[in-house]
């Protein structure tokens, strides 16, 4: 899947919309003693903040959430700089529950999403139409892979 989304990137990111910056795939992040690789890693030129995609395959696992606040809170201490806006993560899954993603995100408070399931209420209300809807980046993964 990622390999596939990658093959149509530029394309991608012009349906996501303007102001979407690739930043690289299998992103490395040095924490501490440990690397991470974030599959998909953008920055958002008009919101001024990076946005982090983690792709799963199956269902939904509350861990990925604290995996992808992991993910937020390392890049806002490493790459962020101090004017920018905090990194929006999202979860990208094949399937989901939307019992277990409200349960995994209810007292988190960066802005993160699962699949169709938003979080939209980290979000400032003049951010949320920056953004694609989970709906639009499925259906053009969807379109892509076809």
């Amino acid at each position: 899947m990622e390999t596939e989304l990658v093959k149509h990137v530029q394309k991608f990111l012009l349906e996501l919309g303007a102001g979407f910056a690739f930043v690289g795939r299998q992103y490395k992040l040095a924490v501490s003693d440990q690397d991470f690789y974030l599959d998909l890693l953008f920055y958002h030129l008009k919101m001024r903040c990076f946005v982090v995609i983690d792709l799963k395959r199956g269902d939904f696992k509350p861990e990925y959430a604290g995996k992808m606040n992991f993910y937020c809170s390392a890049l806002d201490d490493l790459l962020k700089h101090p004017t920018d806006k905090p990194t929006i993560g999202l979860i990208l899954c094949q399937t989901k529950n939307k019992v277990m993603a409200e349960y995994a995100l209810r007292d988190m408070s960066k802005p993160i999403g699962i699949s169709e399931f938003e979080l939209t209420r980290s979000l400032p209300t003049n951010l949320r139409s920056s953004l694609p809807t989970i709906e639009e980046i499925e259906n053009e993964l969807k379109h892509n892979l076809n």
